[in-house]
């Protein structure tokens, strides 16, 4: 080819709007996977040995009898006071000196950092939390690996994303990657871990998204499946076949189950600000106040030794029917006011686990109360206890479809899929009833953050061409490319719309794509702006914003992409700056 042979280049920036994207991220989404499957396994790690160091067994929420810690026998049951104090002395300091996001149950921190700081989150939360909350559990503390875990994933696919200089669309869907991940290789449950990072943090399901997700939760399943076996986190009995009218005792479960997540919820927070107050009061250093706070743990734990550390264990128990319903009732009240003071007191871990543990001790409780009149339902109390994790999880977090898929990855029990979402169901419309906020968004409600005014919120009804600025100039197709140079230089750069002699979208020019075509090309003033004109894919104006904004963030060339109405005629610019406007809380 000649240099004087006309070049028409073919920039298909917008192109297919799941391929394009999607093929980016797969990569980073397999690398954040990976980590975040390798971070479940040493956060494990972590957690036994913390837990063989305090208490001196693998589990002290399973052993019978009270048993005292074999390093300190001299100290009996009595241990178990000392230990959360301990503890406290340990990752109170690390987490005031390093990571204060590290503190409380990091869920809400991640919903936070993805609705309001672009989706970045400092690599140092990870490292904190992974410790602090080891210690934390391992002490004693009530609570679950899960949430800490979700923070953990996150914040390595933050750390990930901004190293890659990733553009805020991607950098979030790489923060629910990594939160995905840790759901999977903990529980498991690769698909309840895609649904977690979409329904909660997310809360998006574009294609894109979707299959970034997908991969980085896939890549960690098979991490945790090598290092842990695959098998489900619990062990569950199998539900055999439900009748029509045991679906209005699920149904009546799930009410139950919707005021409990609440309760729940309610007493979390009251016991935090009664706690506020009274370090308040004594005046002390923030990070003392773990130590002191674990004193009046461990004497919860010694009436309770079963509220010890994640409580798995216990949780079994209950599903398999081993306790009365006295004690079952116990250990709800138990377990809440645990988990609830461990937060309280400036610890550091989710909430996940003991809303799973509240639940199944709820649908065993309600379970026990319906065979004490019909008999016949005896065999059906590990049923009510299964339902009632998935319900009291869901009427405490709002989220029905990441709770009904992670019971059924962890039953895998078909007869049990249509009693899950009734219960489910009804738990959330009770929460949404009884609470504007869940056990997540109550505590970002609680310091003036409002999640509902974010960009879930604008995506749902701005459109490409409300967002878009209008257009300053257009080239016509006869315009000689000497001419869109100067215009290009008067404009500040950029890219310009071309028409055609109907005024329609013709396709646009860049400094680049006339250099491109001319290069070397003496005749520059002769040359019109139709041979230079690259083929840009135009947005149509009333499609939702939230549909093409990948394929503009993709736009880096033109740094946005033009907008057009129904007869292809330019009605605006939708650049990186604009979208980004347009989903911004006001």
């Amino acid at each position: 080819m000649s240099a004087h042979t006309p070049v028409r280049p073919h920039l298909h920036v917008a192109g297919t709007r799941f391929g394009g994207a999607a093929v980016r991220l797969a990569l980073p989404a397999l690398v954040v996977g990976a980590g975040a499957g390798l971070a479940a396994v040493v956060f494990r790690w972590l957690i036994e040995h913390a837990t063989l160091v305090f208490s001196g067994h693998a589990d002290y929420a399973a052993t019978t009898g009270h048993p005292a810690n074999p390093w300190v026998p001299w100290l009996g049951a009595g241990f178990v006071v000392l230990a959360p104090a301990v503890g406290g002395l340990l990752y109170g300091p690390l987490i005031q000196r390093f990571a204060r996001e590290a503190r409380g149950h990091g869920v809400p921190e991640v919903m936070f950092a993805v609705a309001r700081r672009g989706g970045r989150i400092r690599g140092t939360v990870a490292l904190v939390k992974a410790l602090a909350s080891a210690i934390c559990i391992g002490s004693g503390g009530s609570v679950g690996r899960e949430g800490p875990i979700i923070q953990i994933g996150s914040a390595l696919g933050s750390t990930i994303g901004r190293w890659m200089r990733m553009p805020e669309v991607r950098l979030k869907t790489l923060v629910a990657c990594g939160a995905a991940g840790g759901i999977s290789a903990t529980f498991n449950a690769p698909i309840a871990g895609v649904f977690f990072a979409l329904e909660l943090l997310l809360r998006d399901f574009t294609p894109t998204s979707f299959g970034a997700v997908v991969i980085a939760s896939v890549t960690a399943a098979l991490i945790g499946r090598a290092a842990f076996g695959d098998t489900a986190f619990l062990h569950l009995p199998s539900i055999g076949a439900i009748t029509p009218p045991e679906y209005l005792l699920f149904a009546l479960l799930g009410l139950l189950a919707g005021a409990i997540g609440i309760g729940f919820t309610r007493v979390l927070y009251l016991i935090e600000d009664l706690c506020d107050l009274g370090w308040k009061a004594t005046r002390g250093p923030e990070w003392l106040r773990p130590v002191v706070g674990g004193l009046l743990l461990g004497l919860v734990l010694l009436a309770l030794p079963q509220a010890y550390g994640v409580g798995y264990p216990v949780l079994e128990g209950g599903v398999a029917g081993k306790y009365a319903i006295g004690f079952l009732l116990v250990l709800i009240v138990g377990k809440v006011l645990a988990t609830s003071l461990t937060l309280g007191i400036g610890g550091s871990g989710g909430v996940f686990a003991p809303s799973l543990f509240v639940g199944a001790m709820t649908g065993a409780a309600f379970g026990e109360v319906v065979a004490a009149v019909d008999p016949s339902m005896r065999g059906q109390v590990g049923a009510f206890a299964v339902v009632g994790m998935g319900a009291v999880f869901a009427g405490s977090t709002r989220a029905p479809i990441t709770a009904g898929i992670m019971l059924f990855e962890l039953t895998g029990d078909y007869a049990l899929i249509l009693p899950v979402f009734v219960a489910i169901v009804i738990a959330t419309a009770i929460s949404k009833v009884l609470s504007r906020d869940t056990i997540y968004t109550l505590k970002l409600s609680r310091r003036g953050v409002d999640l509902t005014d974010s960009a879930a919120a604008v995506r749902g009804t701005a459109t490409a061409g409300e967002a878009a600025r209008p257009l300053r100039t257009v080239l016509p197709t006869t315009a000689t490319a000497a001419e869109a140079l100067a215009t290009l230089e008067a404009a500040g750069g950029g890219a310009l719309v071309v028409v055609d002699a109907e005024g329609r979208f013709a396709g646009t020019v860049s400094a680049r794509s006339i250099g491109d075509a001319v290069l070397g090309d003496e005749r520059l003033a002769e040359r019109t702006v139709a041979d230079v004109v690259a083929e840009v894919t135009p947005v149509d104006a009333g499609t939702p914003l939230s549909d093409v904004l990948t394929d503009v963030v993709d736009a880096v060339e033109t740094s946005g992409l033009p907008v057009v109405d129904a007869e292809r005629r330019p009605v605006g610019w939708l650049g990186q700056t604009e979208a980004l406007r347009a989903l911004a809380p006001a």
